[in-house]
Formats: structure tokens, C-alpha cells, sequence
């Protein structure tokens, strides 16, 4: 019954999204044209502006590896405190509900809230990307925490171990591989974020994008769409190698 149920669900929501949407195909047609035009602006790329588009390109990977390093620090904690096997419901549920929370607000809007706080440069990026990422990041390591196999803990447990020792010894051996290519996951995801928090005056590359489509200079946006399409290949290879190294 339950299965029908989510089934019809489905099909309701998809039939009542096709028949409210606005989408107004007829307006297909000529957005061939359209593109074709936008993309033709943008050719050739203009080169001479490398150096800066370098410069953006190093900011934002800053931006993504500092982010990603401080939100794995406060996971660790959160995640101890979230875990249900290791802290009682009058804990772990209010850990998770703060967890859920920052999960629902927008990174965007973090990010200006971020700007308006400590104003602008790589600093507001860096505590966005802290704050955004803490909320999936912690609640992993409290999912791979509650996924471990009950054995080793009890074992240590019955030997008069503690909370931290059985962390180390019969927890950690046990959901280090998820952990490690959680973490992978979620810097590969800030980077792709970092990419765009220069918009809203966060640091990165992003303020080069605002910068030159606003002053329709489309050829050295399309330098930078470039730059950004290397970067997000050769990160999508590095980290594809390390998802496999700890899987």
C-alpha cells in the first residue's frame, strides 16, 4: 500500500507541475537563434586577460579548500553530537534539527549575509562555504557514526571504554572510508559553489563573470568560462581518483 501511495504521489505532483507550469514552449523556436547569437559574441575568447582570470581562479580554490577544512573541524564535533548512538534523543535531536536548518538556507543568501557582516573580499566566501557545508558534511558523519556495526562498540563498552575510546578504536576504523569520500564529495561541491559567490562580492572567480557580462565584454567572459570548465574537469578527475582510493 505504501509503495501505491508514493506512486500516485509522484504522478500527481508531476501531472499538476505539467498543468500549472508556465512554460511557454512556443518560445522555443527562436531561442536557437537566440543562443547562436550570444554564443557567436563570445568568440574568440580574449587570452590577454589570463593572468587575472588565474588570479580569480586561485581565490576560489582557496575559498573552497579553507571552507571545506573549517567545516570538516566542526562536523567532527556536530557529528558526535548528532549521532543517535552515541548521545541521548534530548541531544542528537536538536543537533539534527540545527543541521537541517542550515541545510535549508541558501548558500547565496548566506554568502550576502556573510558580505554584509565582515564586507566584502575571500572572507565572507570562506565562512559561507564553512557554515553551508557544516550542515550535509556533520550530518554524514553522524549517519556513518550510526551505521557502524554495534559489535566492537558493545565490546569496548562492556571493558569500561569510554566515549572517546570507542570513537577511536571501534567506531572511526569503521566509517573512515565514508568519511574520507564524503568529504571528497562535499570539496568537490564547494568548489563548484565557490564558483559563483564572487556575484554577491564573496571573493573568487565569480566577480569576473558578473564584471564582464555586465559590460557585455563577452569574449573575456568566454575566457573565463573556459578557465572555469579546465578547473572543474581537473577536479572532477582528482577527486574521481580519491573516491576510488578510499571506497
Amino acid at each position: 500500500m505504501s509503495r501505491i501511495v508514493i506512486w500516485v504521489s509522484l504522478a500527481v505532483a508531476i501531472l499538476w507541475s505539467l498543468t500549472t507550469a508556465d512554460i511557454g514552449l512556443g518560445k522555443l523556436p527562436g531561442a536557437g537563434v537566440r543562443l547562436a547569437d550570444f554564443l557567436g559574441r563570445m568568440l574568440p575568447p580574449d587570452l590577454s586577460i589570463w593572468p587575472e582570470v588565474l588570479n580569480g581562479l586561485a581565490e576560489t580554490l582557496r575559498i573552497a579548500i579553507l571552507g571545506t577544512l573549517f567545516s570538516v573541524i566542526l562536523s567532527s564535533g556536530l557529528a558526535v553530537l548528532a549521532s543517535e548512538n552515541l548521545m541521548p534523543p534530548a541531544i542528537w535531536r536538536p543537533v539534527r534539527a540545527v543541521l537541517a536548518v542550515i541545510r535549508a538556507i541558501p548558500l547565496i543568501l548566506v554568502a550576502m549575509l556573510m558580505v554584509g557582516a565582515v564586507g566584502l573580499g575571500p572572507l565572507p566566501g570562506i565562512l559561507a562555504v564553512t557554515f553551508h557545508a557544516t550542515g550535509m558534511l556533520a550530518k554524514f558523519y553522524a549517519e556513518a557514526i550510526d551505521n557502524v556495526a554495534s559489535a566492537p562498540v558493545a565490546a569496548l563498552e562492556s571493558a569500561g571504554a569510554n566515549t572517546v575510546q570507542r570513537l577511536r578504536w571501534a567506531i572511526w576504523p569503521q566509517m573512515a572510508p565514508v568519511v574520507l569520500r564524503d568529504t571528497v564529495f562535499r570539496f568537490e561541491l564547494n568548489l563548484r559553489e565557490s564558483l559563483i559567490l564572487g556575484i554577491v562580492g564573496a571573493g573568487g572567480i565569480g566577480l569576473y563573470i558578473q564584471t564582464y557580462v555586465r559590460s557585455f565584454q563577452y569574449e573575456k567572459a568566454a575566457t573565463v568560462t573556459l578557465a572555469i570548465i579546465v578547473l572543474v574537469l581537473l577536479s572532477e578527475l582528482i577527486n574521481g581518483a580519491l573516491r576510488k582510493r578510499f571506497s
